[in-house]
């Protein structure tokens, strides 16, 4: 857009350069901070998402057996507690 004032014109053309730099740096900027995280992630052993559900599963599946197991023992318990029976 040409104005009358040819020093409204060059402010405009600046300003519009530098938006450009600045837009330029800030994605260069984002990259790089994207690229230090991933390499900051790939150093840590975190697992995965589905790494982490199945272990979730197995945990889940373990304290259910657990639960059944101390049933089975109790009631094993309970029959070596009964009553004995005298022999005459």
């Amino acid at each position: 857009m040409q104005t009358r004032n040819p020093f409204i014109d060059d402010l405009t053309k600046v300003a519009n350069g530098a938006m450009g730099a600045l837009t330029g740096m800030k994605d260069e900027v984002e990259a790089r901070v994207r690229d230090q995280i991933a390499k900051i992630l790939d150093g840590m052993d975190i697992p995965r998402r589905d790494e982490f559900d199945a272990v979730k599963a197995m945990a889940a599946k373990a304290r259910e057996e657990n639960e059944e197991l101390k049933k089975q023992i109790a009631e094993l318990q309970a029959k070596l507690a009964g009553p004995s029976s005298p022999e005459a």
